[in-house]
């Protein structure tokens, strides 16, 4: 029986990618580069960090993350490892395995002809056993307490753009015998506001069994964000989760829109895609400073003994992505 253990659990490694040269960041590569740089530099003083690279970008990756983060030579199409890489899972004896979610550029939005075998590449290179998943997902859509409990999105999951031909229940299914899950927590989310038709972990986060971080907009405008934010609360609300316990809502407050300036229409201003490593919580700094502090002392005190890494990621937020997307945990065996 194999389980897709809490993030909060102790990691072998943190795997992360490099924009390659001729990417869809275009001219905005340099500045995406020196976010990862950070980020890599960052959780490297808490746990081991593999960067893959391009062959002919390894020597400029090496040069920009420091002698503390592996670069390793595979080609990638974009950065974003949460949804390209494998998703880990363990069984109750501590063998770790990769489960390939057959990576199709989020529904075919973007060319994925490397970030396709990333998975499987990833886990050819360390050894690693791999299950091939029956269903197409992306790390970012599926969140869980590690105890049982799964958030998803539909409109991130349930589609003839990853899914053709199958419903809710049969993803469901198959997600359940995959991760070890025993219950399925569905939030409705949003297609085609974003690349990622609302991934599940910019909106909601387990912080640990029965207690959600949801992602609140800043402004009380009636947008189609706060709509998914009052769906998600609302179905939050009246879930209970595998051990049949309510859930406790914590909400987590955007930035204000106001004190960043022009950041773009793709950009993602959410603290829930911070990313637990080793010793650590590392979150999102964006420059409204109520916000980013506030952000940081309740995710500090929810993750009491670990260091509170604060990191500006300017350009991968204008991409539409932040930390937790651009990283994927391997579990320590």
């Amino acid at each position: 029986m194999h389980q897709m253990p809490s993030e909060s659990l102790p990691h072998a490694r943190t795997f992360m990618g490099w924009p390659p040269a001729r990417s869809v960041w275009g001219r905005d590569t340099p500045a995406v580069r020196e976010d990862v740089a950070a980020l890599a530099r960052t959780i490297a003083d808490h746990e081991p960090v593999v960067l893959l690279a391009a062959p002919g970008d390894v020597k400029g990756a090496r040069a920009a993350c420091g002698g503390a983060v592996e670069v390793v030579p595979v080609p990638v199409d974009d950065l974003w490892l949460r949804d390209t890489g494998p998703v880990f899972v363990t069984t109750p004896q501590g063998a770790v395995s990769g489960v390939d979610f057959r990576f199709n550029g989020w529904g075919g939005k973007q060319a994925h002809s490397r970030d396709g075998l990333v998975a499987r590449r990833v886990l050819e290179m360390f050894g690693i056993p791999r299950i091939e998943a029956p269903v197409v997902a992306e790390g970012g859509s599926l969140e869980t307490d590690g105890v049982g409990t799964l958030l998803a999105t539909e409109s991130s999951l349930v589609g003839d753009d990853r899914n053709p031909g199958l419903g809710r229940d049969d993803i469901e299914a198959a997600l359940t015998e995959l991760l070890g899950i025993r219950k399925v927590i569905w939030l409705e989310g949003v297609r085609g506001e974003d690349i990622t038709d609302c991934h599940v972990d910019a909106l909601a986060r387990f912080a640990g069994p029965g207690m959600v971080l949801l992602s609140r907009p800043s402004t009380a405008e009636s947008d189609v964000w706060s709509r998914v934010y009052a769906q998600a609360r609302a179905a939050l609300e009246s879930a209970t989760d595998a051990a049949g316990r309510p859930l406790e809502i914590v909400d987590l407050p955007e930035p204000d829109p106001r004190e960043l300036g022009d950041r773009g229409p793709d950009f993602l201003g959410t603290y829930v895609n911070y990313y637990v490593a080793n010793g650590a919580v590392v979150i999102p700094r964006f420059g409204d400073r109520r916000a980013d502090d506030e952000a940081a002392a309740l995710l500090g005190a929810l993750h009491p003994g670990r260091d509170v890494r604060a990191v500006p990621i300017p350009a991968l937020a204008e991409g539409g992505g932040g930390i937790h997307c651009a990283t994927q945990q391997q579990p320590a065996a």
